[in-house]
């Protein structure tokens, strides 16, 4: 099965509405930084928590893409529609998106 993905360079800028953000990190990675309005499930949790999942398509990400690319395969075999950002939130940051942070510090990736 081929995975759902886009790169940063196909991703609109801002995301268009109906599109929401599912951030697969670990939490010390997610209070760091993380898009704001993501939902925060970490990928060991996902086929726990899909009652957390928002509606509608959704967007996959971790820091480079490889544990999202798990959950989004994971995902859309149980039906979600769902794809991988490759490159994930290192290319997000590089490319100057916004982030927001639950430290009070800069947001960054970590």
């Amino acid at each position: 099965m081929s995975i759902p993905t886009v790169t940063i360079d196909q991703l609109p800028n801002p995301l268009p509405e109906g599109l929401s953000v599912l951030d697969v990190r670990e939490e010390s990675e997610w209070v760091h930084g993380h898009i704001e309005g993501a939902t925060h499930i970490p990928l060991s949790t996902v086929p726990v928590r899909t009652d957390e999942l928002p509606e509608g398509q959704i967007l996959v990400v971790c820091k480079v893409g490889g544990r999202s690319s798990q959950a989004t395969m994971w995902l859309a075999a149980n039906g979600y529609e769902v794809v991988n950002l490759d490159g994930g939130m290192l290319d997000w940051e590089a490319d100057g998106r916004p982030m927001v942070s639950e430290t009070g510090g800069t947001p960054q990736v970590v």
